[in-house]
């Protein structure tokens, strides 16, 4: 018998399972990870940014994990000598029509608690010198790092308190008792006190496998990139992105240095075929009978059938999607550019069409299910697994004595 079993082995599930082994240090823990290593989907395809917060609503939890998980990440980083670095960005209004977009995001951000800085077209340039921009934001506190380092870093500390990390195990079954929980995977059955689900791009199937059912489903968008050639790295010092369009729920495309020295540029946002498909050609015809079946994604698209179009463009034609680019870098070129990585995003949408915008997490008899943590999720996972084991401890009828 186990006292927790996380399903899950990415940076939510490890730091979940990283918090656990600091409040109870005693207990028994098990992660189940279906793939054959950890960090296979959305760490394994994050850009690297430590994010500020700048973004998120006031008083969400997102805006509140950011800013903790922005500072707690550095921390962790500095502790264990993972290689990361706070750079900044520049939030770029191209035109002056963008002003007022920038001056909302700017009360924004000071809503948070951030230290931003308007910059002028002379003082953006001294920072980013080939990017076209009138006015933009300045963020101190946006970095870059190696969530899967990181992540890794989080699954040596589980092992090292004792803690058992089972991968290729994909779980099939979930019995949910007054006293207990019982997971059926293809390989063995596993009895638990607490389970955690922390399933990513799975978390809502994981959810109804254990008996809840929510106005809720994942459909995953899969964003595409090109990464800036050697020769042409040199006009992205750091970080540049956007004014984001109030319109469209994503941030548009920006240019991004990694922590490897890499620039990607990107991504689009286009419907993926597959849960996990991180190729065009990737169809899963359980997963996209899904989505096509579900009222939620048609009034979606129905609400953003003219920027999803653009989007879908962009994906099929390189000049389209760097026209997009140039926006920001105007001598950007087709030649510029290279093939880059894919991920998918795991996004909540309930029946109504409408993102769910926030972290969000269900409660159950004997369980808790992480069933929506999108970007910042990365940055904020130190913050999530602290909050998902608050809420175990809180509810003491479950915890370990």
């Amino acid at each position: 018998m186990y006292d927790f079993t996380i399903i899950g082995g990415g940076i939510v599930g490890l730091s979940v399972g990283k918090a656990l082994t600091e409040k109870y240090p005693d207990s028994k823990i098990l992660i189940l990870e279906k793939e054959k290593n950890l960090s296979v989907h959305q760490t394994g395809h994050n850009s690297g940014v430590i994010h500020s917060g700048v973004y998120y609503k006031p008083g969400s939890l997102k805006a509140r994990f950011a800013k903790k998980g922005n500072e707690s990440m550095v921390e962790f980083c500095q502790k264990h000598e993972i290689n990361h670095e706070i750079c900044g960005k520049v939030i770029v209004a191209t035109n002056e029509r963008e002003k007022p977009l920038l001056e909302n995001l700017y009360q924004r951000g000071q809503h948070n608690g951030l230290s931003l800085k308007k910059i002028d077209q002379e003082e953006l340039l001294e920072i980013e010198p080939y990017v076209n921009g009138v006015e933009a934001i300045y963020v101190p506190e946006a970095g870059i790092v190696d969530y899967k380092l990181v992540s890794s870093k989080f699954a040596e500390i589980i092992n090292e308190h004792g803690g058992e990390i089972n991968l290729s195990e994909q779980v099939q079954l979930i019995n949910e008792f007054s006293e207990e929980v019982t997971i059926e995977t293809d390989k063995h059955t596993y009895k638990t006190k607490f389970l955690i689900n922390c399933a990513g791009l799975q978390s809502d199937r994981i959810a109804r496998l254990s008996g809840y059912y929510t106005d809720m489903k994942i459909v995953p968008f899969r964003g595409e990139y090109y990464k800036l050639k050697e020769d042409k790295k040199g006009i992205v010092n750091n970080l540049i992105y956007p004014v984001p369009n109030p319109e469209f729920p994503f941030l548009g495309a920006h240019f991004t240095r990694m922590i490897n020295g890499d620039v990607e540029a990107g991504p689009n946002a286009v419907l993926s075929f597959k849960r996990e498909g991180y190729k065009k050609t990737d169809i899963n015809f359980k997963d996209l009978t899904e989505v096509l079946s579900y009222r939620g994604f048609w009034n979606l698209a129905s609400k953003y059938m003219k920027e999803g179009l653009g989007e879908m463009t962009r994906s099929l034609s390189k000049k389209k999607f760097v026209e997009s680019l140039q926006y920001l870098l105007p001598s950007i070129e087709e030649d510029d550019l290279e093939t880059g990585p894919t991920g998918v995003r795991a996004q909540a949408l309930d029946s109504e069409g409408s993102l769910v915008d926030d972290f969000h997490i269900i409660q159950g008899k004997n369980s808790l299910h992480v069933c929506n943590a999108p970007s910042p999720a990365a940055t904020a996972s130190l913050e999530i697994g602290k909050e998902v084991v608050s809420k175990i401890t809180n509810r003491s009828a479950y915890a370990v004595r």
